[in-house]
C-alpha cells in the first residue's frame, strides 16, 4: 500500500476514526487531531454482530457512504513506526476481520487551521459486506439500537459517545444524522433510563 510505504519513511502513520474509534482507539498512538475529510458522509447503515450486537439482534453503527458535498468529522490519530505493525494488526482483527470494514486512504483536514491537511487510513463498511443493513429511517435506526447489545457493550452507548464527542469537540458542526437519531431513542426511553442503560457497559 502507497500509503504504508510512505508511513514507513516519515516514520509514522496517521489513522481517521469517526465511530467508536474517537473515544475508544485502544491501540498507541503518539497524538491525535480533531478534523475531517471531505466526501464522505457518516451513517449509521452499518450491521455489527459482535461488537454492538448479536447475530439475532444486529446493531447498527457507522460507515462512510461517498457524496461530494459532505464531510465528516472525527479524529485522526499518529502511529508511531515502532507501534505501527502492533496497531495495524489489533485494528485489522477489529475493524476487518470481526466487523466488516476495508481500508481507504483519506485526505484529512485538522480543525486547527495552523496545521496542513495529511494522508490518513480509514476504514469503511460498504454494501458489498454481507452484514450490512443500508438505509433506514431515524426511528426504525433508533429502535434497533435500543434492544442491541454485544461483546464490547450496548448499541446505545456507541450512538451516545459518539453524539457526545462531536458537542465537545465539534459544537459549531451540526450532524443531522446522527443528532437525529439520537433525538429519536431518547424519545424511546426517559433520558435517566437511557444514561443507566448506556453506561451498564462501561
Amino acid at each position: 500500500m502507497k500509503l504504508l510505504d510512505m508511513a514507513h519513511e516519515k516514520n509514522s502513520l496517521w489513522i481517521f476514526g469517526y465511530g467508536s474509534l474517537v473515544w475508544k482507539p485502544d491501540f498507541a498512538y503518539k497524538r491525535r487531531k480533531v478534523g475531517y475529510i471531505k466526501g464522505y458522509k457518516r451513517r449509521f447503515w452499518h450491521g455489527d454482530d459482535f461488537h454492538r450486537g448479536d447475530k439475532e439482534k444486529p446493531g447498527r453503527v457507522a460507515t462512510l457512504v461517498e457524496d461530494e458535498e459532505a464531510c465528516t468529522w472525527g479524529v485522526a490519530y499518529e502511529v508511531s513506526q515502532s507501534h505501527m505493525e502492533e496497531s495495524l494488526q489489533y485494528l485489522n482483527v477489529r475493524e476487518v476481520m470481526l466487523g466488516g470494514y476495508v481500508t481507504e486512504i483519506v485526505e484529512f483536514v485538522p480543525k486547527e487551521k495552523s496545521h496542513t491537511p495529511l494522508l490518513a487510513l480509514v476504514y469503511i463498511a460498504t454494501s458489498d459486506n454481507p452484514i450490512y443493513l443500508g438505509p433506514a429511517s431515524d426511528v426504525e435506526i433508533a429502535s434497533q439500537i435500543s434492544i442491541s447489545s454485544g461483546k464490547t457493550g450496548h448499541n446505545i452507548e456507541y450512538l451516545l459517545r459518539l453524539a457526545e464527542f462531536m458537542r465537545l469537540c465539534c459544537p459549531e458542526v451540526e450532524d443531522e444524522h446522527l443528532f437525529s437519531i439520537e433525538a429519536a431513542l431518547l424519545k424511546i426511553f426517559p433520558h435517566g433510563e437511557i444514561t443507566l442503560s448506556a453506561h451498564k457497559a462501561l
